[in-house]
């Protein structure tokens, strides 16, 4: 969901007003001054994650941190960053390009996502598979606490251990824990070109195999996708599956334009061994749209499983459900499923009726992305069941925010007031 000058805020938080902090100070202030009176407090980035997690109904303000969007330091020979939180992922991007470096991590929408966001939501995309995930990348954090005390954690020491552990319990926390003001992140260098292999496959049983081989293949993916089920538009540069195929393969590489050249080659040989008739490979510049529409997939529904486990949850996915898209990152047992608007009552039972307990069968865990508010999902139908960590969790996050102002109902914390 973007968000356009903040003008569809309202729809997703309940905000009684929305106050604009020019820098950490004044967000501090604008913290305590909430813990005093015991209103909600709501972050506000680039509006992009707004819809993920549940809808809380507890009026509060809206804190956007658009304000906070400078370059901090950038010892560009030490391959770290430091921003504000407000920063767009856009505005770092051209930062970096400027020294020949990338913060190697698909982000969705990046002209209006900021660094505070994505560090509170954590997403990821295809090349997580061999580069990793935000968490991977944050070595420090500066953020306000819920009683209004700016703290930091980490450095700008890429082997610096102190406060690590809170960088990682920062990241993806939702915004429950603090709101970010600022985050370092170690970057590398932009690699000279990068492509993808695809192929279509006739059914998911070949799609198994080729992705187990994958393992002992002797090149070095960034990224192993799969992708299966109905798409309205054409996928980017390949276009439609062929017909009497079930799921499309498409793999990933960077590096040297020889190191890639060799990659592709060796992969097509190893494939055409395995039985696959026909490859497609997508080169630079042409990659570009196709590395973008694989980040940019818009999943309903996030299930995570053991990587083997996931051509069988998908191909049960395309029973229940079998006008859904599908993309996984495979290599990593994370699927993102769009559900293909479907009616509120539907999709609630297909949820939790259907999905979670298929998901759960198989030892993984399922999160709803992004659904209607006429669903009328509980936090628990949507994060799934607390587990073992609840309690640890619960007391984490009485230690941030003791009277529970940030963020309240989105997570996965039961909160007053809030379904």
């Amino acid at each position: 969901m973007m968000n356009d000058e903040l003008g569809m805020t309202t729809e997703i938080l309940p905000l009684t007003e929305t106050i604009s902090p020019a820098d950490e100070a004044a967000v501090a202030a604008a913290v305590r001054d909430a813990h005093r009176d015991r209103r909600a407090i709501y972050p506000i980035g680039g509006g992009t994650g707004l819809d993920y997690g549940a809808r809380p109904s507890r009026p509060g303000i809206g804190l956007s941190l658009g304000g906070l969007n400078r370059v901090i330091d950038y010892p560009a020979d030490d391959m770290t960053i430091t921003v504000e939180a407000g920063i767009t992922v856009a505005e770092l991007f051209r930062v970096l390009a400027s020294k020949r470096q990338r913060l190697p991590v698909d982000i969705p929408q990046a002209d209006w996502a900021t660094i505070g966001g994505v560090v509170a939501t954590a997403p990821s995309g295809p090349r997580r598979y061999a580069l990793g995930t935000m968490r991977d990348y944050v070595i420090g954090l500066r953020a306000v606490d819920g009683l209004g005390s700016a703290f930091s954690s980490g450095g700008r020491v890429v082997k610096n251990a102190a406060g690590y552990n809170l960088c990682r319990l920062l990241v993806g926390s939702l915004g429950t824990l603090g709101v970010i003001t600022q985050a370092t992140l170690m970057v590398r260098p932009v690699p000279e070109t990068s492509a993808l292999l695809a192929c279509d496959v006739p059914d998911l049983d070949t799609a198994e195999r080729l992705l187990a081989a994958l393992i002992h293949t002797q090149t070095v993916p960034v990224a192993v996708e799969l992708q299966a089920g109905s798409f309205p538009q054409d996928t980017p540069i390949l276009g439609p599956m062929s017909e009497g195929n079930a799921a499309r393969l498409i793999v990933g590489f960077e590096g040297t334009a020889a190191e890639v050249e060799w990659m592709v080659e060796r992969l097509g040989e190893e494939w055409c061994t395995s039985g696959v008739s026909l490859a497609v490979t997508v080169d630079d510049p042409e990659a570009g749209p196709l590395w973008r529409w694989l980040t940019e997939f818009s999943a309903d529904v996030q299930i995570r499983v053991r990587p083997g486990a996931t051509t069988g949850v998908i191909g049960r996915l395309l029973e229940l459900a079998p006008q859904c898209s599908i993309v996984a990152h495979a290599g990593d047992g994370v699927i993102g499923v769009h559900l293909c608007a479907l009616e509120p009552a539907a999709l609630t039972s297909l949820v939790t009726q259907e999905l979670r307990p298929l998901v759960e069968e198989v030892g993984g865990n399922l999160v709803v992305l992004s659904y209607p508010e006429e669903a009328e999902l509980t936090r628990q139908e949507i994060w799934g069941p607390p587990g073992s960590a609840a309690a640890v969790m619960r007391a984490i996050k009485d230690r941030f925010d003791p009277e529970g102002i940030l963020n309240p109902g989105r997570f996965v914390f039961d909160e007053p007031n809030v379904r």
